[in-house]
């Protein structure tokens, strides 16, 4: 069973698809998000990378800037001030 994860940015769509696990720095602390976690609403500390554990393999390690995650039954939605890919410019 994978989680469905949507990140997104106040500019565009970041990342979307199925995953395995979500790491999170929220401003309670760091968050680990698995199949089945129960349903919760937290805020994303400043300047810390969402890790995605993307099912079939792989780990995406996005830094992102302020926002939320929440997590539902449907999965884990991560919506973000500003979010940078690796490999891509921080936003100016």
């Amino acid at each position: 069973m994978a989680l469905h994860v949507e990140l997104v940015s106040v500019e565009r769509e970041v990342w979307s698809g199925e995953a395995d696990s979500v790491v999170a720095r929220t401003t309670e602390g760091e968050i680990g998000i698995l199949p089945g976690h129960a349903p919760v609403l937290g805020q994303l500390a400043e300047g810390y990378d969402i890790r995605i554990q993307q099912a079939g393999g792989g780990e995406l390690a996005v830094n992102v800037s302020g926002g939320f995650l929440s997590v539902t039954d449907e999965g884990v939605t991560i919506l973000a001030e500003s979010a940078t890919l690796p490999g891509e410019s921080a936003p100016a």
